[in-house]
């Protein structure tokens, strides 16, 4: 499987899923969906998902995840999210109930990134080609 994406998933842990909901649909301008659990999850696990191809073998989707026992923020993992501009997204964040914590930077050759915590605490990157 040569030069085929090797993540395929991601989740960001959070403690306010109606809340975390709204921020990334206002800052990504997107639609998170909820996933139907099993009845042995349903108590103790939500999870909304990021719109995906889940048949593409070269891109990767995740959900936003509540589940007993696992606290929001405090995580060493970031996930960067694409974008066209990132800072169009970076001027949605703080409207949006985060804070931005690294404003958009030059990478040269590799585009740009901005660096957010969300209303979490988890660390987002979006990286851009502008």
């Amino acid at each position: 499987m040569k030069n085929v994406n090797p993540v395929v998933w991601f989740e960001i842990y959070v403690d306010d899923l109606k809340r975390a909901k709204k921020f990334y649909e206002a800052v990504f301008q997107l639609e998170l969906s909820e996933m139907p659990m099993p009845p042995s999850a349903e108590d103790h696990m939500k999870m909304l998902f990021f719109p995906s191809n889940m048949e593409s073998m070269n891109s990767a989707s995740g959900a936003l995840v509540k589940m007993d026992g696992f606290k929001a923020g405090n995580n060493s993992t970031i996930v960067y999210f694409m974008s066209e501009d990132c800072s169009v997204e970076e001027s949605r964040i703080t409207g949006a109930g985060g804070k931005v914590m690294k404003s958009k930077v030059s990478l040269g050759e590799y585009g740009a990134m901005v660096l957010a915590t969300d209303t979490e605490g988890n660390m987002i990157g979006i990286h851009s080609m502008k």
